[in-house]
């Protein structure tokens, strides 16, 4: 009797699911029907050309840029210049989340150390990561050192 509360519980969650996958793609193009020029007139526009890209929202690419930045903690100067020159090959692109990994021996100051570096992504790249969600965390090791994984949209 104790265990009807989960047999309900889990009973909910694959309803839900079927529920859900039951559903067909929002996103989905209709087939444009349009008439097709007929045979009696040769001089009928031809029809434009698809857009090249897909609508709907942006999603993020799976695969990770990972960037290690080297710097002592203050030297925002030093840390600007290397992830300038880190970013550089995708410029005109944005980030949509990074993740940044402080090494530091106390869990503490690797995440201030990533927070510092984060603060530095905005000043090296403004337009890649105004809007770009960042998190910061601590990985262990020597201090003054950081592993980033910048995540982009799509093109």
């Amino acid at each position: 009797m104790h265990l009807a509360g989960w047999l309900f519980a889990d009973m909910l969650v694959v309803l839900a699911l079927v529920s859900m996958g039951d559903r067909g793609d929002p996103l989905a193009a209709h087939p444009a029907t349009r008439p097709s020029p007929s045979a009696a007139s040769p001089d009928a526009e031809p029809s434009p050309e698809p857009s090249p890209t897909p609508p709907g929202p942006r999603s993020v690419e799976r695969k990770p840029v990972k960037v290690h930045v080297t710097a002592t903690v203050g030297d925002t100067a030093r840390m600007v210049k290397q992830l300038r020159a880190a970013t550089a090959r995708y410029e005109g692109r944005a980030a949509a989340f990074v993740l940044t990994f402080g090494q530091a021996p106390e869990p503490g100051d690797g995440q201030a150390y990533a927070r510092e570096i984060n603060t530095s992504l905005r000043k090296a790249r403004p337009d890649m990561f105004t809007d770009a969600t960042t998190r910061d965390f601590w990985n262990g090791g020597s201090a003054s050192s950081a592993d980033l994984e910048i995540y982009f949209y799509t093109r």
